[in-house]
């Protein structure tokens, strides 16, 4: 199912920069880490090293959730979930559109090849947005 972003949430996204990400162990319990994102559309991107759990997850169950939070008072939070898949190929812009909302840059750094990404373990954990909620005090919703 096709989901297009509220602008509210959009904005909500693109105005925060950590999360927590969810995802599902082997034996069907949650995991969850705190990581940096950037959003394309309707799709959240993390930079991740392969080797990490994450990975080992999305690519067995083909799904991730991120519960995003404002760090001011009331502090507005909302959850993007849908399915997911690790990129290894063309994803040196999405690295670079990470570390600039990470090192807080005007612009972002110079994009890597993808060679020279997997040198140091670097994949991208995409996320469709397929549903949203809950979704509290974000202002327009």
């Amino acid at each position: 199912m096709r989901l297009v972003l509220a602008p509210y949430l959009a904005e909500f996204l693109d105005a925060n920069i950590v999360g927590v990400l969810a995802t599902e162990r082997p034996d069907g319990r949650p995991r969850q880490s705190l990581v940096y994102y950037a959003r394309d559309g309707e799709r959240v991107l993390v930079t991740t090293d392969a080797a990490r759990q994450k990975v080992a997850d999305v690519r067995r169950n083909a799904w991730a959730s991120l519960c995003v939070m404002a760090h001011d008072r009331p502090f507005p939070s909302a959850t993007f979930a849908g399915p997911a898949r690790i990129l290894t190929q063309d994803i040196g812009v999405a690295t670079a559109a990470v570390i600039q909302r990470v090192a807080d840059l005007d612009e972002p750094p110079e994009p890597q090849s993808d060679e020279a990404l997997a040198g140091v373990g670097r994949v991208i954990l995409a996320i469709e947005i397929e549903r949203v909620g809950p979704v509290t005090y974000v202002e327009g919703g």
